[in-house]
């Protein structure tokens, strides 16, 4: 398994290239901030889970259609959870419908499942015209599929009553979460489901990003018994996603392989008591795209605020959102225009350009500003933000009318643009002044 930390920075925390192609040279041609991503880094992460009968890439984390294709090529299905990710998995290729990824002996797998816990109007029409496999995360949704399409077979996603995660904002189960069925009220929703003629063939539990193994084996156990709930007409469990990344040094990478054990001995069990052959299927995001993306941003200027030091780039929370939601840490590094970078590292705090004092890249959960050691920058300089490629984009605004950024994909040591940086125009394009 590759290590993403062997392709950044040097020792003195300075980056000219990323997957080969010249940092400085993709800035000037493109301008900043941009996002760019490795095509080989994602290839290698959905080579790791080559073990699980069906991968589902859980589109959300990075859902430009050039990465959604390189996933469709390496034989990955795709989840959507709105009509805008139904219509961009298939604007990448992918059959609206039908079975997938056959393996003998083994159910086959939708290409695109819808996951939701609710049908917006728009997202059931599109369900309805293209006959989107669902993953129901409410009661209510069953009836109202059942109206549209009457004899369906749908997934359950099942919140266990417990959670986990990095960050509270991204726990997926317990009574804090809004995700999934409750546990307790399986047995009423079944009943629902029969009464409204549908087939219950899936189960789906995950309880958040960043879970660990013993928290997965609670996990395990409890889908274990809602599957004995359901009984026979299963044939599919999905282990859902939260695979960690880690994002410093001294974060230890997911047990890959126990992870699999762990939910393929749980299969097995459900087989022996089924009688049938069961379908294993896991749905990562950041797993498969954080470690092969970047975001590139230049210094604008740098200015000392009492005893901390500031560097204010041109990107900022309108670009990546993950530190001002969650506080979260990305590795960076600096790409010098100088020929001569320096050699000493300096503690600073790194902003963006935003109206708002929540615009710290350097920052905690709860806001509070920290530093970082990076080497002295001058105007002109290139920030990288490393370890960016999962929730960035996707989460990116046009607060303040900023503009969406570029995204450019680096594929054996060429670079194709396959996102436009959003013009001003193009900002407020849907906006009318009434006639008077």
């Amino acid at each position: 398994m590759s290590d993403p930390f062997s392709n950044t920075a040097d020792p003195a925390g300075i980056r000219r290239q990323f997957a080969g192609v010249d940092l400085e040279e993709l800035a000037k041609k493109h301008g900043t901030p941009f996002y760019a991503y490795d095509a080989d880094m994602i290839r290698q992460r959905c080579a790791d889970l080559s073990e699980w009968d069906t991968v589902r890439f859980a589109q959300k984390a990075c859902s430009n259609i050039a990465i959604l294709n390189l996933m469709r090529h390496e034989g990955v299905l795709v989840d959507a959870v709105s009509h805008g990710e139904i219509a961009r998995a298939m604007a990448a290729g992918y059959q609206p419908h039908g079975k997938s990824g056959y393996q003998e002996g083994l159910p086959s797998a939708d290409p695109i499942v819808y996951t939701a816990d609710i049908f917006d109007r728009e997202s059931l029409e599109a369900v309805v015209q293209h006959g989107i496999h669902v993953n129901c995360g409410s009661a209510d949704m069953l009836e109202q599929l059942a109206e549209r399409v009457p004899g369906a077979n749908v997934t359950l996603r099942i919140n266990p009553g417990f959670g986990h995660g990095h960050s509270q904002k991204t726990n997926t189960g317990g009574e804090g979460s809004k995700h999934g069925i409750w546990h307790e009220a399986v047995p009423d929703v079944l009943r629902r489901a029969e009464w409204a003629g549908l087939a219950v063939t899936g189960l789906h539990m995950h309880i958040g990003s960043g879970a660990d193994l013993d928290h997965l084996a609670t996990v395990a156990e409890s889908l274990e018994k809602t599957a004995h709930d359901i009984g026979r007409s299963l044939t599919m469990i999905s282990a859902g996603g939260g695979l960690p990344v880690p994002y410093q040094q001294d974060e230890s990478r997911a047990d890959l392989s126990g992870y699999f054990t762990l939910w393929d001995t749980t299969r097995k069990r459900l087989e022996d008591s089924f009688g049938h052959r069961i379908r294993l299927e896991i749905e990562p995001g950041r797993y498969l795209t954080a470690e092969a993306g970047i975001l590139v941003t230049e210094v604008r200027a740098t200015k000392r605020q009492g005893s901390k030091k500031y560097l204010l780039v041109d990107a900022g929370f309108h670009t990546l959102a993950r530190p001002v939601l969650y506080g979260s840490y990305h590795p960076m590094s600096l790409c010098p225009t100088s020929t001569t970078p320096p050699r000493e590292l300096e503690s600073v705090a790194v902003g963006g350009p935003l109206c708002e004092s929540g615009d710290i890249f350097t920052q905690e959960e709860g806001g509070f500003v920290s530093t970082r050691d990076l080497p002295p920058a001058r105007v002109g300089d290139f920030l990288i933000i490393e370890v960016a490629g999962a929730y960035g984009f996707v989460m990116a605004s046009n607060y303040n009318s900023k503009p969406f950024p570029a995204e450019i994909l680096i594929d054996r040591g060429s670079s194709q643009l396959v996102r436009a940086r959003q013009s001003a125009d193009e900002i407020f394009s849907g906006e009318y002044i009434p006639k008077t």
